[in-house]
């Protein structure tokens, strides 16, 4: 594959940068009236969450690979209390956050990598199968 010509231009963030942006997030997200409840019940030590939070936007970011959890895992304890509108307000605010605490270019980078995880989560957590009718109610067999 020939090199990004756009490549040279793209700013990441750094490790400190990162975590001053994952801080920034849930001082605003912990504030918020949809999203604040949702943390406060689910969230015990934020001294952990920050740091674990902080290392999966590390690998996916800079690569370090610090990340070890289950983001699928994480979230599906939560399909009964969040829905799309939760994933868009979350959105939101890890903009407004990192559009305050990044370069612009580190702030463009990171916002689209969390619509794609976005994307992904709501796919993922939020999917509800509904049995078919044939799958509940199988037609009688033919001798």
């Amino acid at each position: 594959m020939p090199p990004d010509p756009d490549a040279e231009n793209v700013v990441l963030p750094s490790e400190a940068e990162l975590g001053q942006l994952v801080r920034a997030f849930y001082s605003d997200a912990r504030a918020d009236p949809l999203l604040g409840p949702i943390f406060a019940a689910k969230v015990s030590d934020w001294d952990v969450h920050i740091a674990k939070i902080s290392d999966f936007w590390s690998s996916v970011m800079l690569g370090s690979g610090r990340y070890k959890g289950n983001p699928f895992g994480a979230h599906t304890s939560l399909r009964e209390f969040i829905g799309p509108q939760h994933f868009h307000r979350w959105l939101s605010l890890w903009g407004d956050a990192a559009r305050r605490t990044l370069k612009p270019s580190a702030a463009a980078q990171i916002e689209q990598k969390a619509h794609r995880i976005a994307e992904s989560l709501m796919a993922g957590v939020l999917f509800r199968p509904v049995p078919s009718p044939t799958r509940t109610n199988p037609p009688p067999l033919v001798p």
